[in-house]
């Protein structure tokens, strides 16, 4: 079973102090001093980067622990979701939900995360990536180590840790097809 995002937090911060020079809480307190809004998780990961040359992963985890301390509650999965299919993008939910219904389907072993722009579905490792990519289609990431000839699979710039995407305009679109090919993703990724 993968790891919870809570799970490869507490891994990272473990080991911080190994890989930075500083534990999580003394960075805590670095950033807090430096004068920036610690609810801006984007120019901290930015400052951090740039100022520290503090890589990616730790900086995530910094950002996200200065945010906490600030009060910062991260959203549920379903909150997150809600916030992705919300206003001009509302009218989408219906492909999401009919997505979500099959693949959590597979098996007891797929669970979803929650994501600011994306909802990732994982098994041993992510499968699958549902994001509203326009106002007017759906697409789907999905990963394969060895993928299924369908005319509906485009390489690349797909959700989450996809190689491919599938993009969907309607519910009617989620045809049997696709639904193999989900099924495929969860079979190589698990």
């Amino acid at each position: 079973m993968p790891m919870s995002p809570q799970e490869m937090m507490a891994a990272v911060a473990a080991s911080m102090k190994e890989r930075t020079g500083r534990t999580l809480e003394e960075w805590v307190a670095v950033v807090q001093e430096s004068g920036l809004d610690p609810l801006d998780q984007n120019a901290v990961r930015k400052w951090l980067k740039e100022k520290h040359g503090i890589r990616q992963t730790s900086q995530w985890a910094i950002a996200d622990a200065v945010a906490r301390a600030a009060g910062w509650q991260p959203p549920s999965t379903e909150e997150y979701i809600d916030q992705q299919y919300s206003g001009p993008k509302a009218h989408l939910r219906p492909i999401f939900e009919r997505v979500r219904e099959i693949v959590m389907a597979f098996g007891d072993d797929v669970t979803m995360e929650g994501r600011a722009t994306y909802t990732p579905f994982v098994r041993r490792r992510q499968f699958a990536a549902v994001a509203p990519a326009t106002r007017t289609r759906v697409d789907i990431g999905v990963r394969y180590t060895q993928p299924p000839a369908s005319p509906l699979l485009q390489v690349g710039n797909a959700p989450g840790q996809g190689t491919h995407r599938i993009s969907l305009q309607s519910v009617d679109d989620v045809t049997p097809e696709v639904v193999a090919l989900l099924r495929a993703a969860y079979e190589q990724n698990g």
